[in-house]
């Protein structure tokens, strides 16, 4: 008998968490289950790429007052004839004007928001939030179902969260997964009582998949040496390091072409940056691309200028298309790339990252020694999906 399954995430916009659930829900055996996904908001760029065996569950009405200016809410409210659902709105309202830390923000607006909106009324052998936060504390909050697994994809001492409101929803969750061992390192150090519970399953990349998707069609044509990035316009992707760097190169004589895939709310700051260094024929933010791998495999070099990252699925990607790769020492980066075999590594600073990049480009020996040791790695991880069949038929 096929057992009915639970997916809950936020939205499916661009991000890495997102692209995950899409490949893992690719991977899963239908068979086997029924699969269910919960999204508070049907938006993204990946909502068309879900397998048709997926049902998608209707979205909360309620959410969308959380999600709009505090006027229009109120008025919607009275027309849902949620009275209740007002001193809910405004609450939540009086939490985004005090708490700073937008992580911990988010982490004290939800009990406003699980207060407004309904539970499920099916019941579930298995409901898996795949992301921290709200999925987590909906499938805790709402859920009814017999194994309950929340996914953390980030290193969590770097996402400014406090551990004192997860803990209460980490200790009713039967599994905790996250997706590298660094990562489950800094769970177990953070929630020593629940060490039992926390386990490792990477991110599920195809490399036949990818390869194909790559040739789709031929991109960067342009002069100069390319550089593709790919991540959510933030401050944890650290694009304003890369720009500085972009300037120390071009200043250096490079005819460089930097590219970044991705959308985020940092669109602005960095475009007026690139602009104040002189860079718009240089440093291109290319938005959203459904298939971004045509660009990273007509690229010369990858870079990832990250802060922090639980696993990037973009370097896995990366290291598929058999790209040159530069990262930042950020406090995973060990789990992908290993300084001088499989890529390079640059400090936290644009100083180094344009060195490396200089590196990379002047010698070519190095760079032939890279994309050999990449050729000869096992890259692909479907078979990760076997590590989540096994955590639905073991309660613990």
């Amino acid at each position: 008998m096929k057992r009915n399954l639970l997916f809950v995430m936020n939205n499916l916009n661009c991000g890495g968490a997102e692209k995950a659930i899409i490949s893992l829900l690719e991977t899963i055996d239908y068979s086997k289950f029924n699969v269910d996904l919960y999204l508070f908001k049907h938006e993204g760029i990946f909502l068309t790429k879900l397998p048709p065996e997926v049902n998608l569950l209707n979205e909360p009405l309620e959410y969308s007052i959380f999600d709009m200016p505090i006027r229009k809410a109120l008025l919607k409210c009275v027309e849902m004839k949620r009275p209740d659902a007002i001193l809910y709105r405004i609450l939540f309202g009086i939490v985004i004007r005090t708490e700073k830390n937008k992580a911990r923000s988010e982490q004290r607006r939800w009990k406003y928001i699980s207060s407004s909106i309904g539970k499920i009324t099916k019941k579930y052998h298995s409901a898996i939030g795949y992301l921290e936060k709200n999925p987590i504390y909906f499938c805790v909050d709402k859920v009814e179902a017999e194994i309950k697994i929340g996914f953390i994809h980030n290193d969590y001492n770097k996402l400014g969260m406090d551990p004192k409101l997860d803990k209460k929803y980490l200790t009713q969750l039967n599994k905790i997964v996250t997706v590298s061992q660094e990562c489950a390192n800094v769970l177990n150090m953070t929630f020593p009582s629940m060490q039992k519970k926390i386990s490792v399953m990477h991110n599920i990349v195809s490399p036949k998949l990818i390869n194909q998707l790559s040739l789709e069609s031929k991109l960067l044509e342009e002069e100069g040496l390319k550089i593709v990035s790919i991540g959510r316009l933030s401050y944890q992707k650290g694009y304003d390091m890369a720009i500085e760097a972009c300037k120390i190169l071009t200043d250096y004589g490079l005819n460089i072409k930097w590219y970044v895939i991705g959308e985020g709310e940092d669109r602005n700051k960095l475009e007026d940056l690139i602009k104040n260094f002189g860079l718009e024929a240089n440093f291109k933010l290319l938005g959203l691309k459904e298939n971004p791998y045509p660009y990273i495999y007509n690229a010369d070099i990858y870079v990832q200028s990250s802060r922090f990252e639980g696993k990037s699925i973009a370097i896995d990607e990366a290291k598929i298309l058999l790209k040159p790769i530069i990262v930042t020492n950020f406090s995973t980066v060990t789990d992908q790339i290993q300084d001088g075999i499989n890529g390079l590594v640059a400090s936290m600073d644009a100083k180094s990252i344009a060195e490396k990049i200089l590196k990379m480009y002047q010698d070519e020996i190095l760079k032939e020694t890279l994309v050999s040791n990449l050729s000869h790695e096992d890259l692909g991880t479907e078979h990760e999906i076997l590590k989540l069949y096994s955590m639905v038929n073991d309660a613990v």
